[in-house]
């Protein structure tokens, strides 16, 4: 099947987004750091307020790796993969797992990043799209992030230049090997996460029924978006208290150019031009956002997450990807800018893959708008209905 392009237009009320702006900014960094109708049809409005997240509590735990091997021919003995599942996994008379669904985190994230309520209260509850008690939702922590093994658990420096690669083949054992799951019926990621579903879909091709990448270019990172990632790298490695790694304070300097350069590519200018209206309320913004991140970064953590993505570049396989694909980008995107048509050619490529740009708008959240469930939800609808009939209650 060809491509096809879909657009459309999501029709929000304003005084909504004044409401939630701030905390939607604050949760535009932690996502970086940290992505029901036709195309034909209008988005349905996020709600004034988003369902409390019913006290979600997923199941935790690590799964441990022997004998790692990273593409760069480093080992680690152990390495430590943290996750968290929602739901129980249902199989067929065959033994085939039926109702798992992968979904992957951005830079700096973690897994935890999708309890939020924006995500979670849209799609996990009883009759929403990813409802917990049909689906077995499988949320990792990648390497390098959250729980799992990172630099700054004590090798600092020393710890594997792990890239997407890497990290993709870790979260495949984890599944396959650690959670016994066999068959994903979806995977979903976001920014960073969104990369990995690219490399999911060309290396385990039977491994899935469904990919949904959101917020990403399937191409080499190039241009811009390699310039502020170089520029954030340079900033830490040229700050004097970096030491090569092995600092026994935070290199400060650095770390502020890194939270700069962050905060600067997951904005979104109309939601923060409307809840920062004036240079005072701007400025106490960026003091307190910066407070806050300079309590909690780690330099070593955050220039490995931003320099595993220098190999990317799953361009030349894309013809690879035989699953139903939604690839949703938003124009608003500061990382994804949509006039470079890079979504648009690249989408050709995929045998059953659809493109869509959703508008910018009040009610989008820049690269950000990855994890706003209400936002993209009817095109997850449509790919679940096109892939597969979903699954029934597990009992």
């Amino acid at each position: 099947m060809n491509a096809n392009l879909s657009f459309s237009t999501a029709i929000f009320s304003r005084h909504k987004i004044a409401k939630f702006a701030f905390a939607m900014i604050a949760l535009t960094l932690v996502a970086l750091l940290a992505s029901v109708s036709r195309a034909q049809q209008a988005a349905q409005p996020a709600p004034a307020n988003p369902p409390a997240t019913q006290a979600y509590k997923p199941l935790e735990g690590d799964y441990v790796a022997h004998d790692f091997h990273f593409k760069s021919g480093e080992t680690l003995a152990e390495l430590r993969l943290h996750y968290r599942t929602l739901g129980t996994a249902a199989r067929d008379a065959h033994g085939r797992v039926t109702n798992a669904v992968l979904i992957l985190h951005g830079t700096g994230g973690w897994g935890g990043n999708f309890l939020a309520p924006q995500f979670a209260g849209i799609l996990y509850g009883p009759g929403q799209l990813l409802d917990i008690t049909r689906y077995y939702i499988i949320l990792p922590d990648n390497i390098g992030h959250g729980k799992s093994s990172k630099p700054s658990d004590g090798l600092r420096a020393h710890f594997p230049q792990y890239e997407y690669d890497d990290m993709v083949a870790a979260q495949h054992e984890l599944v396959e090997k650690g959670l016994h799951v066999n068959h994903l019926r979806l995977v979903l990621g976001t920014s960073m996460g969104c990369m990995h579903s690219w490399i999911w879909g060309e290396t385990y091709p039977d491994f899935m029924d469904a990919l949904m990448p959101l917020a990403c270019l399937p191409v080499q990172i190039a241009g811009r978006n390699r310039l502020w990632r170089k520029m954030l790298m340079s900033g830490i490695r040229q700050d004097p208290d970096w030491q090569n790694g092995d600092y026994t304070t935070e290199p400060r300097a650095g770390l502020e150019i890194a939270a700069d350069m962050l905060l600067l590519a997951g904005s979104a200018p109309l939601p923060m031009q409307l809840s920062l209206p004036t240079r005072d309320a701007a400025d106490r913004y960026l003091q307190d956002v910066m407070k806050r991140e300079m309590e909690t970064l780690d330099a070593n953590d955050l220039l490995y997450a931003v320099n595993a993505s220098r190999n990317y570049d799953p361009s030349a396989d894309l013809g690879q990807v035989s699953v139903p694909v939604m690839f949703v980008n938003s124009a608003d995107d500061f990382i994804n800018p949509p006039e470079l048509g890079i979504a648009e050619r690249e989408i050709q490529k995929v045998k059953n893959g659809k493109f869509v740009l959703l508008p910018a708008s009040e009610q989008t959240h820049g690269h950000g708008t990855h994890t706003w469930a209400a936002l993209w939800q009817q095109y997850l609808k449509e790919l679940l209905d096109e892939s597969q009939t979903p699954p029934a209650a597990v009992k």
